[in-house]
């Protein structure tokens, strides 16, 4: 199994996926150094602080799937005996069954022959991967890909209290964002932020020069190359964003 399809669902979603997980790193790094804790049983999911066990960051856990280098393969919630049952998984299975998308509707898919000397690499590089497909797919955000025994991982998509993604919110993330991030198709990761984070879009021209993206807070025009490479980013904020 290649996962190149989750690879591709992923980096449709890259933008989006990227400044969600950007504002809960800023919401976990205001705790200070801190834990995670979940209980799938209750669904429940905190981050709490260390040196203050008031200070948490609560959340709402969906399982997503669980990968293990042991047996080198993953496992839909959907598969485990005690995942998720909230749906999540269920709907990226429909997906799979609507769009032919194997590796979404297989309840174990084995670590392909590629994977490497660095194994635990690939579980991380995966793990990223089917969390932004996801939210690709259920338009829910953010994702956490959590470590836990024998070099294991599971992914989980929280429902946590962060504001909404806004365009002025962008705006302000964007070059930090920008910087550590490659998109396969820039375009198509401009068009796809403002169809996740409900904000209306027009393109400037028919040659897709550039796009602008409005909501309540603002707007910011992106501007591309010839190769549609991102070349600028221009905001205009309202007053009271």
């Amino acid at each position: 199994m290649s996962f190149e399809t989750l690879r591709a669902l992923a980096d449709r979603a890259a933008l989006f996926t990227a400044l969600r997980q950007d504002q809960l790193a800023a919401a976990t790094s205001s705790l200070g150094e801190h834990r995670w804790d979940a209980d799938l049983a209750t669904g429940t999911f905190a981050f709490t602080a260390h040196d203050d066990l008031a200070r948490t960051l609560e959340a709402v856990p969906h399982l997503l799937v669980s990968i293990a280098p042991g047996p080198r393969s993953l496992m839909w919630s959907w598969a485990l005996p005690q995942g998720d049952r909230s749906g999540i998984t269920d709907a990226l299975r429909v997906y799979g069954e609507q769009h032919g998308i194997t590796e979404l509707t297989r309840g174990e898919l084995a670590f392909p022959d590629d994977v490497g000397d660095d194994v635990d690499a690939w579980i991380v590089d995966i793990a990223d991967v089917i969390g932004a497909a996801a939210v690709e797919i259920t338009g829910r955000s953010p994702y956490y890909s959590a470590p836990f025994g024998g070099g294991s991982r599971a992914v989980l998509l929280l429902d946590v209290p962060l504001p909404p993604l806004s365009v002025a919110a962008a705006v302000a993330a964007l070059p930090r964002v920008l910087s550590d991030l490659e998109l396969s198709d820039p375009r198509s990761s401009v068009w796809d932020l403002a169809r996740l984070a409900g904000w209306r879009l027009e393109w400037a021209d028919e040659a897709f020069s550039a796009a602008e993206v409005t909501d309540a807070t603002g707007s910011a025009t992106f501007d591309f190359d010839e190769y549609a490479r991102i070349t600028g980013i221009r905001g205009r904020l309202s007053a009271t964003a």
